[in-house]
């Protein structure tokens, strides 16, 4: 039974950030509620996972990445796009200090902005253009969830380790301040910052917008990475730090895995290489697959047959080679560089033609 809930929960917390490239804030906002549920649900069932903070910060550099990922899909906001992937990669190297150190400090010094920095921008575009707003205004947007939010948060949780559940049972009183602070942040969005937006300008836009017409086709995606691909290029850099991170967060929680974090972030980098070399190859030779089911299955069996071949010349098939942590690992990669993909020349059309934002 206990497993069963946990394979549920983290099936829950693996499936849903998918959706966010396309429902951008209902499925962040679904996510977040399920990061915070998640130990109430074990707890409900009896069952206390081994690990809980380190399975916890893996899920959520996961779905924060593939947040991060929809960025590029769909903002079209540059500016929003820079601030946002400095606050996301802000975030991963925090996070790998703290799972490498133990050291909670690392937690408040590298506050997770960037979720409610995404959900700030998502919540701006349901009504309005973002592409409109300058670079400083998101700044300013990122500093104040920085201060006034994530950094009282971050200690709250992180530094004191107190839990709020715990905290309203012991001090009924709580319950007054708690409201307190949420009136007062409702009052001051609604009577400060609403007065100081500009109007509406656009039907309620729940959905993902549409892609630009000259990037809403895997084969244009494809036409691009033939003529604009390089293996070089600093999407590759970015795809390095983005699925290397990942492994090492997430080799903290696997069981019996060998290697290092250094061991396997340069793995991962080398991988991660040989498919942007793969992927440019493909998309000057041959014809793009329009499916991304159909590209996901591709990649996951082009990768096996790599890392099956790298552990024979590596002579790690004697029983030393973790088969389950392995495939796990292709998976992540699989899904993360697809993605990154699938979404990248999106935004490099965006960043090089600001026509098309309007």
């Amino acid at each position: 039974m206990d497993a069963a809930v946990f394979l549920v929960v983290v099936g829950a917390r693996f499936v849903l950030p998918l959706l966010i490239p396309r429902f951008p804030l209902p499925a962040i906002l679904g996510a977040l509620v399920l990061d915070g549920v998640d130990q109430t649900i074990f707890q409900a069932f009896g069952y206390d996972p081994p690990g809980y903070q380190g399975y916890d910060k893996a899920m959520d550099v996961y779905y924060l990445a593939i947040a991060y990922l929809a960025t590029l899909r769909n903002w079209t906001s540059e500016a929003a796009v820079r601030v946002a992937g400095f606050l996301y990669f802000y975030r991963l190297v925090g996070v790998i200090a703290f799972e490498e150190t133990q050291w909670r400090p690392f937690l408040l010094i590298f506050p997770n902005v960037f979720e409610y920095f995404f959900i700030a921008y998502e919540a701006y575009r349901l009504r309005r253009d973002p592409a409109r707003v300058g670079f400083r205004a998101w700044v300013i947007v990122a500093a104040v969830i920085w201060i006034g939010v994530k950094l009282p948060q971050e200690y709250w949780i992180h530094i004191a380790q107190l839990d709020l559940t715990d905290q309203l049972s012991d001090k009924p009183w709580l319950w007054l301040v708690l409201g307190g602070l949420v009136l007062g942040v409702v009052a001051g969005l609604w009577f400060g910052l609403r007065p100081r937006l500009p109007a509406p300008s656009r039907r309620w836009a729940v959905r993902a917008d549409p892609l630009p017409e000259e990037m809403d086709s895997a084969a244009e995606r494809d036409r691009w990475f033939a003529t604009n691909g390089t293996i070089g290029s600093r999407g590759t850099v970015e795809k390095v730090a983005l699925v290397g991170g990942l492994s090492v967060v997430f080799s903290q929680v696997l069981p019996g895995l060998r290697s290092s974090g250094t061991e396997l972030f340069v793995g991962t980098a080398v991988f991660v290489v040989v498919n942007a070399a793969i992927t440019v190859l493909v998309a000057r030779r041959w014809h793009s697959i329009q499916s991304s089911v159909a590209a996901f299955v591709g990649r996951v069996l082009v990768n096996v047959v790599l890392v099956v071949t790298a552990s024979a010349l590596l002579g790690r098939d004697d029983g030393d080679f973790d088969v389950k942590a392995a495939l796990f690992f292709v998976l992540l990669l699989c899904l993360i560089t697809l993605l990154d993909d699938r979404y990248r020349p999106v935004h490099a059309v965006r960043k090089v033609q600001p026509e098309v934002q309007r």
